[in-house]
C-alpha cells in the first residue's frame, strides 16, 4: 500500500495546491503552491477547518462532514489575513485514511499571481491557469498598446485642429477659427463687440524692407493686440494685415474706444527690425451686438468692414463705430459720438 509521503510525492507536480487530511481532520502535508500562500506558517499538524473557512456546503461544520460530502465542490477561504477565496474538492481516502482536498484560486487568480507572486511553475503542467494567464497577459499588452497608439492619435487630432485653427506667423486665430468662434457666440445668444483692424502703411514696410520685415512687423502687431485684451476674447489674422477683434461681453462705447485709441497709440511706436525702423500704424471700426435679433455674422462683418472704411476715409489711425448711415456710403458723422481720429500720416499709401 502506498504511503501517504509517496502519495504527496505524486500530487505535487500534479495538484501543487493540494492539502493531505487524516481521518482526525488534521492536516499532514500540503502543495508547495499553496504553502508559499502562508510562507511564514507551518500548516502540517493545524486543523483543517481551523485554517480554512468553509462558505459552501453551508451546512457543513466538521470534518466528519465534510468526508461526508467527498466528490463535493468546495468554497473557503483562509481564516486568517488576506481572506483568498479558493475553490475545491475533496476525495475521501480508503480505510478511513483521511482525504484529499484540491484547492484552485478560481476567478480569483489574477489576484493570487499579483498577491503572492505566482508564475508558472507554481501551477500544474496540464492547468488551464497557466494558459488563462497568458491570455491576461497578451489582452492587457494589447489593451495598453491600443491606449497609447488612442492618446498619440488624440495628440495628433488635438495638434492638427490647433494647426487648423491657427496662424502660423503670428500665432493667432486664423479666419477659419474666427468664424467659427463668431457663429458659436452668435447661437450661443453672447454679446459681444466686433473690431475690424488694419494695419496702415504695412505696404510701405513690405516694398522698401522686404516680407521679412513684414512678418516682424506682423508678429510685433499680434503681440500688441494680444497684450490689450483680455483673455476671454479673441484675436485673429483674417488676411495679410487685417485682423478681427472679438470682445466678449464687452457694450460699453467708451470702454472700447479707449482700447482702440490704445491699440493705434501703440502700434504708430517705431518697430525695430535689423538696422532699420518700421512705421505703421492701425484704423479700425467696430460693431456691437447685444443679442437681440437675428445678425448673420457675414452681416456684423460687413458692418465693421464699413466702419474700418469711415475710419479709413477720415484720415486713418482711426477708430470709427458703425452707424446705419454708413449702408448707404455715408461716413456716420466725424464726430466723438462716432469714433476717435487721430491725424494722418504724411507719408505711406
Amino acid at each position: 500500500m502506498i504511503s501517504k509521503d509517496e502519495l504527496a510525492d505524486i500530487l505535487i507536480p500534479l495538484c501543487p495546491m493540494f492539502v493531505l487530511v487524516d481521518a482526525t481532520g488534521h492536516i499532514s502535508r500540503v502543495g508547495p503552491t499553496l504553502q508559499k500562500l502562508r510562507p511564514g506558517r507551518a500548516m502540517q499538524g493545524l486543523r483543517f477547518l481551523e485554517l480554512f473557512e468553509l462558505t459552501r456546503p453551508r451546512m457543513v461544520t466538521t470534518f466528519d462532514g465534510l468526508l461526508a460530502v467527498s466528490g463535493a465542490k468546495l468554497h473557503l477561504r483562509f481564516c486568517d489575513q488576506p481572506h483568498t477565496v479558493l475553490k475545491g474538492a475533496i476525495v475521501a481516502l480508503p480505510e478511513n485514511g483521511g482525504a484529499i482536498v484540491n484547492l484552485s484560486f478560481g476567478i480569483s487568480v489574477l489576484d493570487a499571481v499579483r498577491d503572492y507572486a505566482l508564475n508558472s511553475a507554481d501551477f500544474s503542467a496540464t492547468d488551464l491557469t497557466i494558459e488563462l494567464l497568458y491570455l491576461v497577459e497578451a489582452k492587457s499588452a494589447a489593451m495598453e498598446a491600443s491606449r497609447t497608439l488612442n492618446l498619440r492619435l488624440q495628440r495628433a487630432m488635438i495638434a492638427a485642429e490647433e494647426q487648423a485653427f491657427t496662424d502660423t506667423l503670428t500665432g493667432l486665430k486664423n479666419r477659419r477659427a474666427m468664424d467659427h468662434v463668431l457663429g458659436r457666440m452668435i447661437s450661443a445668444g453672447k454679446a459681444f463687440a466686433l473690431m475690424n483692424l488694419d494695419l496702415d502703411y504695412f505696404k510701405s514696410v513690405n516694398d522698401t524692407l522686404g516680407h521679412a520685415a513684414g512678418d516682424h512687423v506682423l508678429q510685433q502687431a499680434a503681440r500688441i493686440m494680444v497684450e490689450e485684451t483680455r483673455d476671454e476674447d479673441i484675436v485673429a489674422r483674417v488676411g495679410g494685415d487685417e485682423f478681427v477683434l472679438i470682445f466678449d461681453r464687452l457694450l460699453d462705447q467708451d470702454m472700447l474706444g479707449r482700447i482702440a485709441d490704445r491699440l493705434i497709440k501703440r502700434l504708430e511706436v517705431p518697430i525695430a527690425f535689423g538696422d532699420h525702423t518700421c512705421r505703421i500704424s492701425a484704423s479700425a471700426g467696430s460693431v456691437f451686438w447685444r443679442a437681440s435679433g437675428d445678425p448673420q455674422a457675414d452681416q456684423l462683418l460687413h458692418e465693421a468692414d464699413l466702419a474700418l472704411y469711415a475710419a479709413k476715409h477720415a484720415g486713418r489711425a482711426c477708430h470709427r463705430f458703425f452707424h446705419p448711415d454708413m449702408r448707404d456710403g455715408g461716413r456716420g458723422g466725424d464726430g466723438p459720438a462716432i469714433g476717435v481720429c487721430r491725424v494722418d500720416r504724411a507719408t505711406g499709401s
